[in-house]
């Protein structure tokens, strides 16, 4: 028994030397090294929770923590803990300090800024993103005023996730960021647009970064190099990384002999339509949007059985000028191109359906969410998207039939109950309707779609005070709520 404690303390002896010079070397500049690491998994709103994160965030902070960095490590934190932890790693910044932020989870684009979602985030419009979120230019601006010489920020958020199908302005993925000096930012998919989720243990994206961060020598701008050319290959040029980098210095995550590198170059990744407009080193200025004709408008509800137009809208009669008129839109024009490289990317498909249908496209929307389904009939949230459209433009009964079938699948599915209410409010069958936004304001009573479309309902039901009540809540929680349902065809 003693012979072999003994035999395990030189063993664990030696261990210990052998990995003690990768680690001082690793923080031979002197500079003291932080890390606040975050991987989300189970949001509520989510039909399941992500097989990821976790898994990516504890490999992610052993290899940082082997690399000489102070790592908080965070699970399935909620906002406030989110908060919490922000604030213990700010505290923990020194003059000239390398400080990282890794995050895995859900991100959201709104207002032209990138937001971490924390897991009990309750989101039904932009304005709650903005409240429950965590924006990346507000962080990485705190970590610069605390006085961190090296900022970076390496996010696995581009993610098709189960909030933006709720809001009408939509963007997908994350956006460029404007980052303080010193900044290197790294995001797993090239800007506004996702990733696939493949149902693994551990992303594409974490498992060459980890495989280039144990490289010694490596710059750490060329180590996300090397990480962006190994995704790339690896998905087919279906996931591109994005990069930005403002360092002013040198950071080595584990430098070589003498500090110089140990490997060659970052490998040359052969040009694509994809990677061409990514460049590594530079910052982007936000797109110029597109100037777009405004959606055709929709007959106006009657108090009986609304019709459908009488000849279809303008734009389904000519898909190809619409096409044509969008097609320079970036985040169109990059899902074209991924659809264009492989026909059945559903994911592409109905994220193109989401951009065409917030820019008034709706007959484009609707073939991009045929597609999806065909390729899917269980993808619950695109006979959502669809029954909205359709309901949209007054396309009635197979809106429905969406709809139900939505509800179907997933019983309780707000969104789909709101959809479904705003179709009765149009068809005229406003104690329908009532019933479904009165169900789906019982799961979120901050709906605000479904309590000014439920006030509608009352108001033509005869309830006109109790109408007048939701109305008034409804105009006091988001100002917009009538230009919306103007838009819907519906006053």
């Amino acid at each position: 028994m003693n012979i072999r404690v003994a035999v395990l303390a030189v063993l664990t002896l030696t261990m210990v030397l052998a990995m003690a010079p990768s680690v001082a070397s690793a923080a031979t500049d002197g500079s003291t090294r932080i890390a606040l690491v975050i991987g989300n998994a189970v949001y509520p709103d989510s039909e399941a929770p992500l097989k990821e994160p976790v898994n990516d965030a504890r490999d992610v902070a052993a290899e940082l923590k082997h690399d000489g960095f102070d790592v908080e490590t965070g699970e399935n934190l909620t906002g406030e803990a989110m908060r919490l932890a922000l604030k213990r790693l700010y505290t923990r910044i020194k003059p000239g300090s390398v400080a990282l932020i890794f995050f895995s989870g859900y991100g959201i684009q709104s207002g032209r800024q990138s937001y971490l979602i924390p897991v009990d985030a309750q989101l039904w419009t932009e304005a709650d993103v903005r409240r429950d979120g965590f924006s990346l230019e507000t962080i990485l601006g705190e970590i610069n005023n605390r006085g961190a010489g090296v900022k970076i920020a390496l996010l696995d958020a581009s993610r098709r996730n189960p909030f933006e199908r709720r809001f009408r302005s939509f963007s997908a993925g994350l956006a460029p960021v404007i980052a303080p000096s010193g900044t290197l930012v790294m995001y797993s998919a090239a800007l506004s647009s996702v990733s696939s989720d493949a149902g693994t243990d551990h992303s594409l994206f974490v498992s060459e970064l980890l495989k280039e961060i144990r490289v010694p020598g490596l710059t750490a701008e060329e180590t996300l190099n090397r990480t962006r050319v190994g995704v790339t290959r690896a998905s087919r040029a279906e996931q591109v990384p994005w990069i930005s980098s403002s360092l002013a210095e040198d950071f080595h995550f584990i430098p070589g002999r003498d500090g110089q590198p140990d490997v060659a170059a970052t490998p040359s990744l052969p040009p694509s339509p994809q990677t061409e407009a990514l460049s590594p080193s530079v910052s982007p200025s936000p797109p110029a949007p597109t100037p777009v004709a405004s959606a055709p408008p929709t007959p106006k509800a009657s108090s009986g059985q609304a019709k459908p137009p009488a000849e279809p809208p303008p734009q389904s009669r000519d898909d190809g000028k619409t096409a044509l008129a969008l097609a320079d839109d970036p985040t169109i024009k990059s899902l074209t191109t991924r659809i264009a490289a492989k026909a059945d990317d559903a994911n592409a498909l109905y994220r193109r359906g989401q951009v065409y249908a917030s820019k008034g496209a709706y007959a484009l929307a609707i073939k991009d969410f045929d597609a999806t389904i065909r390729l899917n009939p269980k993808d619950v949230e695109a006979y959502n998207n669809r029954c909205w459209t359709r309901t949209v433009i007054g396309e009635l009964p197979s809106a429905r039939r969406d709809c139900d079938e939505a509800l179907r699948l997933r019983p309780d599915f707000v969104d789909a109950l709101d959809s479904r209410g705003l179709l009765n409010l149009k068809s005229g069958a406003n104690k329908d309707a009532i019933a479904d936004f009165d169900a789906a304001l019982k799961i979120n009573p901050r709906l605000t779609s479904s309590l000014y479309g439920r006030g509608l309902a009352r108001q033509r039901s005869g309830a006109v005070a109790e109408g007048n009540l939701d109305i008034a809540n409804a105009k006091a929680m988001d100002p917009d709520i009538v230009k919306e349902f103007t838009g819907y065809g519906v006053r």
